[in-house]
């Protein structure tokens, strides 16, 4: 059975950074407030021509050169998002478009923050089940145009972006170690009220608004992405001396912390961008994944643990080596 390994990582945040104290100009809070409640420092502002299709199409051409591959090479295109700028098409067939790969399928996933987690564990499946040889796995997220400007509690948490992975078969070549090593999914849909978006559908043009009990939102938060972790290393015969990197998805600072902590690894084996890229959603694993390599921490052979919980909830968990 074939593996799949992340041979291209890419991103694409947008043209507009906003600082807390630019964003105290329009809300009624403060770069304190801010810090200390979650870590963020600033975030990036999709313009009106920053697309989510658009957005993940930068991020999906990044990751192909950085795989030295070709729009010839994708069979197809899973796009994780909340935020798709239509209902249909879908994200990935308007990906599938820009990029002008014409083989293949694309679709869009809904699993709020644990998109990319889910998505990863869909292309791994096409992979393994020999239907896909190359597959792109996108999180995008156009948060900003579902914000309520008047709820500092919501407002203040979120940026957009998008973070792209290359997932290809293994060959004979490759080493049998490498790739990824399971991924573990979950939701429980009777708390899916903790954390909805309100109003309209979502979408641009008619979006609705971000509701969240954050207190309920913590409390599952480090519970269930730590019960994600362990069933992922319990599964690889893994403890936490084995993990090379977290790369957890960046909602909160303090929430990567604790997670750091139960896994007991020191704060330098966790990548952390929240503080510039605020909350993006599923583009904030492949955002901060694709940090982490691009910079040299993250190198071939390093065993990469991510987790996430969003709204549904859905949670998961998966691990790889590079």
């Amino acid at each position: 059975m074939k593996r799949s390994i992340i041979a291209g990582v890419g991103a694409y945040l947008p043209s507009t950074v906003v600082s807390n104290d630019e964003l105290a100009k329009r809300v009624d809070t403060s770069d304190a407030w801010i810090r200390e409640r979650t870590g963020i420092e600033q975030r990036y502002l999709a313009t009106a021509d920053e697309s989510c299709a658009f957005m993940a199409a930068r991020a999906a051409e990044r990751a192909l050169a950085h795989a030295g591959m070709t729009a010839d090479d994708v069979d197809a295109i899973l796009v994780a998002t909340s935020t798709p700028d239509q209902v249909f098409p879908a994200v990935a067939v308007r990906v599938q478009a820009l990029l002008g790969a014409k083989r293949g399928f694309g679709f869009d996933l809904s699993a709020a923050c644990s998109g990319f987690v889910y998505g990863l564990s869909m292309g791994d499946a096409l992979i393994r089940s020999g239907q896909a040889k190359g597959v792109l796995v996108i999180g995008a997220e156009v948060f900003s145009r579902l914000l309520d400007w008047d709820d500092r509690r919501t407002n203040v948490l979120f940026g957009d972006g998008a973070g792209a992975a290359f997932l290809r078969a293994s060959t004979d070549t490759d080493d049998p170690a490498r790739g990824i090593l399971s991924t573990h999914l979950h939701s429980e849909g009777e708390f899916g009220d903790i954390l909805f978006i309100d109003g309209a559908n979502g979408v641009a043009g008619h979006p609705g608004t971000i509701v969240m009990n954050g207190r309920e939102v913590f409390r599952h938060a480090v519970g269930k992405m730590a019960q994600a972790v362990e069933e992922a290393m319990a599964a690889n015969d893994l403890t936490p001396a084995d993990i090379d990197w977290l790369v957890p998805h960046q909602a909160n600072l303090r929430i990567i912390e604790a997670m750091g902590k139960k896994l007991d690894l020191p704060p330098e084996k966790v990548v952390v961008t929240v503080n510039r890229h605020a909350n993006t959603s599923a583009a904030s694993i492949p955002l901060a994944l694709n940090e982490a390599v691009q910079d040299g921490r993250i190198q071939p052979g390093s065993v990469v643990l991510m987790e996430a919980l969003g709204g549904g909830l859905t949670w998961g968990s998966a691990i790889l080596r590079m």
